[in-house]
């Protein structure tokens, strides 16, 4: 897959930029602050739909402009589409593909696959289990797009049954708050035992892979690993989440060695199952399974959600916990272990896409945001070795000679709201 062309109307710094792009790397360099990562930020709202560096849309759109337009010409698998984004604050995004009739903007999720690594995804490493359970969520949405809705549907629930909560810790709890929220109990648990299923089908395929590219970042004395945990099966804290993980949080029989990871390629390549266990207490659970779980633990948390107005148990306050040996990341992993990491789960992430759709040139964008400057020369080459293969690869840097060499490709110039040669 390959943008061929990528066109910006009053997106961020860019009244109007249009620019042709192409198969293999091409590399966007200019100093600090003139839009580089504008465009890297374009291409991957096309696929996901979000920001990697806002929450809200309004940044997006170029101040005292009304809205913003992203168009790309994308090739994939021998096909070629034109999608079209427009951005408008406070109102419901408009797509079209192949200029047809506008559709709702997530109908074009799938078209555009990227995977993007940027310096704000050391957040997936040294930060709040948010930002961890939104990569989860991201890679969903990008294998399968019909779980932009499952996401939806939670978190509407979720809202409606945290007001309701709310409403019943202001005044005295009732009867009718009782029938309420069972009601309401029974569609947060339909719709979260989708979204925790969703997630852990990805956290299977992304752990198939994260130990090696990890392994291939580093000098393989340390094994990565990941595990889900989950406040549907797992006893709750005083401030109503899971348990802190001590230092040693996994034992020696469950974490493999490099060597071990290097022993479950399979032929095509890919990884067979490690060792790690993945997500206790729920393995080989089913959506009814996980619906059942999850009505039985709210149930049981009925009087401290009351109390607090809050609901306390769901895929909203999961974690996926990540070690490097048997410590966990965080905390304790310095900071180039922090950075090879947190690359290791975007490659992980963008094997599984490149599995997902085995055919010629469908495998995903490869979008590496100011990512080498970063890095030690060592690093450097190690990822250029990784991504080498893709087959686009869009890079920005401040400095040319930060980018190395073996990535070769073509280079363009950015400054203030232009793009040339």
């Amino acid at each position: 897959m390959y943008i061929s062309h990528l066109s910006l109307t009053d997106f961020r710094s860019y009244a109007q930029a249009d620019f042709e792009l192409g198969p293999g790397t091409t590399v966007f360099v200019g100093s600090n602050g003139v839009g580089k990562t504008n465009i890297a930020e374009a291409i991957g709202y096309l696929a996901s739909l979000s920001s990697h560096r806002v929450s809200t849309d309004a940044p997006l759109i170029r101040f005292g402009a009304e809205r913003a337009l992203v168009r790309a010409r994308v090739a994939r698998g021998g096909q070629a589409t034109a999608v079209e984004l427009e951005i408008t604050a406070g109102k419901a995004n408009r797509a079209r593909i192949n200029r047809a009739n506008p559709v709702r903007a997530r109908d074009i999720l799938g078209i555009v696959r990227t995977v993007l690594f940027a310096p704000e995804d050391l957040a997936l490493v040294k930060g709040d289990p948010a930002n961890r359970r939104r990569f989860l969520d991201d890679l969903m949405v990008a294998l399968r797009p019909h779980h932009a809705a499952t996401r939806g549907d939670y978190e509407r629930v979720l809202k409606q049954r945290n007001a309701l909560l709310k409403s019943a810790r202001s005044g005295r709890y009732t009867a009718a708050h009782e029938s309420t929220l069972e009601v309401w109990d029974q569609h947060l648990a339909q719709a979260g035992a989708r979204l925790l299923r969703g997630r852990l089908d990805v956290l299977e395929l992304l752990s198939a892979h994260l130990g090696t590219e990890y392994a291939g970042l580093t000098d393989g004395s340390k094994a990565a690993t990941a595990r889900y945990r989950c406040t549907v099966v797992e006893e709750l804290d005083d401030d109503g989440g899971t348990a802190a993980l001590p230092a040693t949080a996994l034992p020696p029989s469950a974490i493999p060695s490099a060597s071990q990871d290097r022993d479950r390629q399979d032929p095509a390549g890919g990884t067979r199952e490690a060792g790690a266990v993945r997500a206790p207490g729920l393995e080989g659970a089913g959506i009814g399974d996980l619906e059942r779980m999850f009505l039985e633990a709210l149930a049981a948390h009925r009087k401290k959600e009351t109390e607090r107005g809050i609901t306390l148990v769901g895929p909203h306050r999961d974690e996926l916990d990540l070690f490097l040996g048997p410590a966990p990341a965080k905390g304790y992993a310095s900071h180039g272990e922090t950075w090879s990491l947190a690359l290791a789960l975007r490659l992980a992430s963008y094997r599984v896409l490149g599995e997902d759709d085995p055919r010629e040139g469908a495998g995903p964008i490869l979008i590496l945001d100011d990512v080498f400057a970063e890095l030690d020369a060592d690093r450097r080459s190690r990822l250029a070795a990784v991504v080498a293969g893709a087959e686009q690869v869009i890079v920005t840097a401040a400095v040319a000679a930060d980018v190395p060499s073996e990535l070769g490709g073509r280079v363009l110039r950015v400054t203030p709201g232009h793009v040339s040669p």
